[in-house]
């Protein structure tokens, strides 16, 4: 007797068909017996084919049930949780979305408002609880921008109820919440809003995302400003709409009154490598202000003392890209010659290993075997990548 075919036993949907429908009905019925997330699937299947309102009424009735119980979700539990509300959303967004939009929102506005309750019910300790909802995010906007005026009112009556929540599924939609959808949802929210920490926040990220920069600003509380990474992106911002003035008032708003620290953040002849530092992106956000006002030749000496004391690939990259051709032949030069002197060996050997500057990185290796032995953990993959070529560096730092 012949023996069958292996590929006519592999589950695949062609292969599946070959059974019939009633067979497969049969089979689906037994193990939704004892799968409840097979069997609601199954359940919403059938009201997809009944058109969006049996759909809508279908997924409702389920969130409604999630949002009345009380009893506690083990761990054990939590994937199956996670799996239906999965499931919910994506019928959602797939299956109601395309023919009721307006319909869809309403219902993911209803699905986001369960996760209050199940946080407090759900044992979450690795995060996917808030990671299901995050991923959920995006569809939310996106569904949003195209749903009429009467489903909007129910995600602004949302974002009123749960300010903070809503700042976090803005922030984890990103690009998916438009101008143009950031503007309308601004419109619709009151004064009250900002009467909250929360909500101050929640319109900073709708004015972020409506290019509202003045709005943006204004929320920006004074000590705030003040932070380094915060005076970046407020200069930032400002450059970008050619605000050249208010970009540097708000930078310089973030330094104290050590004029060494000034003259370290805005160039000059007379930069400290030892005055305190601020943050790399407060430095970046200073040199672009530099190149704004005109002073490129002070910029360009700001990102050559950030090298200096850094030994940034990246602050060495930006000074080289701005130089004439030729000149930046014997400023890289230049460059690797004071790496190669420098106290720290470590940072110097990253940026040989990472420019690549094999042969260099190797000379290091060969003329401080002492640091070389003692380098950090780095050290192991170094000396597999110069092996090829430089074995006697590669054996030093592999002591």
């Amino acid at each position: 007797m012949a023996r069958a075919s292996r590929a006519s036993v592999r589950l695949s949907s062609a292969s599946l068909v070959h059974l019939g429908a009633p067979r497969l009905a049969d089979i689906l019925i037994e193990a939704g017996a004892g799968n409840a997330n097979l069997k609601r699937r199954l359940r919403l299947e059938l009201a997809a084919e009944l058109g969006p309102a049996a759909l809508a009424m279908e997924i409702n009735k389920r969130l409604v049930a999630l949002e009345a119980a009380r009893t506690r979700v083990s761990w054990r539990k939590r994937g199956e949780l996670i799996a239906d509300l999965e499931t919910h959303r994506r019928m959602t967004v797939e299956r109601l979305a395309p023919d009721a939009p307006g319909e869809a929102l309403v219902v993911l506005v209803r699905w986001f408002d369960l996760y209050s309750g199940l946080v407090a019910r759900v044992k979450d300790t690795k995060g996917e609880l808030l990671a299901t909802f995050e991923a959920g995010a995006p569809e939310l906007f996106r569904i949003a921008g195209s749903a009429e005026q009467e489903a909007l009112r129910e995600l602004l009556d949302a974002m009123r109820r749960r300010p903070h929540d809503y700042g976090r599924w803005i922030a984890a939609a990103g690009d998916d919440v438009d101008a143009g959808l950031a503007s309308t949802l601004l419109d619709g929210l009151d004064a009250e809003v900002r009467k909250t920490p929360a909500g101050r926040l929640l319109i900073r990220s709708l004015a972020d995302r409506a290019q509202a920069l003045d709005l943006w600003l204004s929320l920006i509380p004074p000590e705030q400003a003040r932070s380094p990474d915060v005076a970046a992106d407020i200069a930032r911002r400002l450059l970008a709409a050619d605000r050249t003035t208010e970009a540097r008032a708000a930078l310089e708003a973030a330094l104290t009154s050590s004029r060494s620290k000034r003259r370290w953040a805005f160039g000059g002849r007379h930069q400290d490598l030892d005055a305190p530092r601020l943050t790399p992106a407060w430095e970046t956000a200073a040199i672009a202000l530099l190149d704004a006002e005109g002073r490129g030749e002070e910029a360009q000496a700001l990102r050559w003392s950030l090298f200096e004391r850094d030994l940034s690939a990246l602050a060495l990259r930006d000074y080289l890209s701005r130089l004439p051709d030729f000149d930046d032949v014997e400023a890289l030069d230049r460059a690797f010659a004071h790496a190669a002197a420098a106290a720290d060996f470590d940072a110097a050997m990253r940026l040989f290993m990472d420019w690549p500057a094999h042969r260099e990185a190797a000379n290091l290796v060969l003329a401080r075997p002492r640091e070389a032995r003692k380098a950090s953990l780095m050290a192991r993959d170094w000396a597999s990548r110069l092996a090829q070529r430089f074995p006697e560096a590669a054996s030093v730092l592999a002591d």
